[in-house]
């Protein structure tokens, strides 16, 4: 019997993702020379047929835009952390065929902020209302003690932050993103905005700034976190957000402990320079 095993990263658009650059990396490392990751354009309407015609050779799933909350009607389980966002990342298929969702996102935050330093803050800023943003709302809901303001742009988006809030038991206010310089005096900014969204707050940086978590990764750095370090303020940056959450992937997939971070990291800085 074949030991082949597979695994994929799923979404569309899906050329640009680096999930396949550091699980192979990992593979490498911890000579699991049998398993092979792809990544696979798969849309919300193509997604139910995908995940049927999976066969047993099949591991897991990394999941991303736009399917991240599509596919919880397919599995058979999700973990506490999934149900409090609503977002699957990551699916194992277990050896008795069953489909078992998980988010990675969150603790691949706080992790990331934890090799930072930032084991706990007082209060935080959110630039931005999207998923993402629920994922940070998760993980501050872990370190931050205080109030949480999140700047965005409709009332809609004011009040399904708010929700959140509610939700995952965290402080939140919500402001005009007209005042987004506000955010940045805060002890924790984390920006979840698309590229370019954040480049016009960029001449606002405080001359003392505390500690920016930026979730993009290319292109790198952003315009905020280069005036940022310039101003010599703690950077998080979206690769430390992947290779954290990559990391957790990867452990949950192969069963393997602990994931090799640094030769994830390293391949993906890597295939960045590249680009």
């Amino acid at each position: 019997m074949s030991t082949k095993r597979r695994a994929a990263v799923l979404g569309s658009p899906i050329a640009h993702s680096l999930s396949p650059v550091l699980h192979r990396a990992a593979y490498g490392e911890l000579g699991l020379a049998d398993w092979t990751y792809d990544r696979f354009d798969v849309d919300e309407a193509a997604l139910p047929g995908f995940v049927a015609g999976l066969g047993p050779e099949w591991a897991g799933l990394s999941l991303t835009m736009p399917l991240k909350r599509a596919v919880i009607p397919l599995l058979d389980e999700i973990s506490e952390t999934a149900a409090s966002v609503e977002a699957v990342n990551t699916v194992v298929l277990t050896e008795d065929g069953r489909r078992v969702g998980d988010n990675t996102d969150v603790p691949g935050m706080v992790a990331a902020l934890r090799e930072h330093g930032i084991e706990q803050v007082e209060s935080a800023a959110i630039l931005g209302a999207g998923a993402t943003a629920s994922s940070a709302l998760a993980a501050l809901a872990q370190i931050c003690t205080g109030e949480v303001v999140a700047y965005v742009r409709s009332e809609a988006r004011a009040a399904e932050m708010r929700e959140w809030g509610e939700r995952l038991d965290v402080e939140v206010r919500t402001e005009d993103w007209a005042h987004a310089e506000r955010a940045l005096s805060a002890p924790l900014v984390i920006a979840t905005t698309p590229a370019g969204v954040t480049d016009a707050l960029s001449a606002a940086v405080p001359e003392q700034p505390a500690t920016l978590f930026d979730v993009l990764y290319d292109p790198w750095p952003t315009a905020l976190a280069a005036r940022w370090s310039m101003y010599g303020g703690a950077v998080v940056s979206g690769l430390d957000l992947l290779v954290h959450q990559a990391v957790l992937q990867v452990e949950q997939m192969t069963g393997r402990a602990p994931a090799p971070l640094a030769a994830m990291r390293k391949a993906g800085e890597h295939a960045l320079a590249a680009r």
